[in-house]
């Protein structure tokens, strides 16, 4: 005797194109990993299959609306990770204390895996969070995230973006332009995240009042930055000496991220790199958290964690 049924799950609010994605991209994914038959009929989401199958489905399907609700895209590699985290998955995309609301984009950030969940938490309980891992793990985009919001809830008075200007040998000098024009390509990363996340009257303004300053490390040298979130980025290529620099900034008030990637560093010796070395000299301090992120916290192409591992894999043999 076949346990088929049918169930309904109302997806009013939720944008149908970020719920279903690109030519149904999402529920075409939903139905190869759960076994069901999924569509979207006016505002509601219909799933149809056998009954255990489509219990499990709709408990992805209800998380999936809720994310659609707060304006927040959908991929069917996010699909996929809601189906493989299980419960625990559902629990954290449940858990609003890890959203981060941007006031005047109609929209929510949220941590898209366990890691990222844990990152998130970090950056709000902690004075300074040292984030390590991969490319495509979300460590700079959160990190712009979590500062947009303390500075829209008025917890802290600016965002300082910080990146060393130089990398892998490359010479400011030999660019076309004047000093602007020599260094923003190498912030341009940190732009594109704040893009992201404030229309763009409003970010030029904020520019313009020095209320988010985006500069090269090297300009930081002799300020104290108070009731600031300040955001150190590529912080592998960074010199001992410029890390403990950065981190002596920090004024009344402030909290600092400092993100790097192990795997890309860039100076004459590894051992050179700050990053390194603020792992042997701060765990243990009270308010300093590291948090660390792999393959399994990528949210770009999947092709991307494959290549990760890849690379992992190469350099242990």
């Amino acid at each position: 005797m076949s346990n088929a049924i049918t169930h309904r799950l109302s997806a009013e609010g939720a944008d149908p194109v970020l719920l279903t994605g690109v030519n149904d991209s999402n529920l075409t994914e939903l139905e190869r990993v759960t076994g069901v038959r999924a569509s979207l009929r006016g505002d509601q989401v219909m799933l149809a299959g056998e009954l255990e199958a489509v219990e499990r489905a709709a408990r992805v399907a209800s998380a999936m609306i809720d994310i659609a609700r707060v304006g927040e895209a959908l991929t069917p590699e996010d699909v996929r990770r809601l189906v493989s985290e299980g419960a625990a998955g559902l629990e954290r995309l449940a858990g609003g204390e890890l959203k981060i609301v941007l006031p005047g984009l109609r929209r929510a950030v949220q941590p898209k895996s366990a890691g990222q969940g844990e990152y998130v938490r970090a950056m709000r309980e902690n004075d300074i969070v040292i984030g390590v891992g991969p490319a495509g793990t979300g460590k700079t985009y959160l990190a712009v995230a979590v500062g947009v919001e303390a500075l829209a809830r008025k917890r802290m008075r600016r965002l300082v973006l910080a990146r060393p200007a130089v990398e892998a040998g490359e010479r400011l000098g030999f660019l076309p332009g004047d000093l602007r024009a020599k260094v923003d390509p190498y912030l341009r990363p940190l732009y594109d995240a704040l893009e992201d996340m404030m229309p763009q009257d409003r970010i030029e303004k904020a520019l313009e009042t020095r209320t988010i300053e985006i500069a090269p490390l090297a300009y930081m040298r002799g300020r104290n930055l108070a009731d600031a979130f300040i955001i150190l980025d590529e912080a592998q290529n960074v010199t001992g000496g410029q890390m403990k620099m950065f981190l002596t900034r920090l004024g009344v008030n402030s909290r600092a991220v400092v993100i790097g990637d192990k795997t890309q560093i860039d100076l004459p010796s590894r051992e050179e790199s700050g990053l390194i070395q603020v792992e042997r000299i701060l765990p243990g301090i009270e308010g300093v958290a590291f948090c660390y992120l792999d393959e399994r916290d990528v949210v770009r192409h999947r092709l991307v964690r494959e290549i990760i591992r890849a690379y992992g894999e190469d350099q242990e043999t």
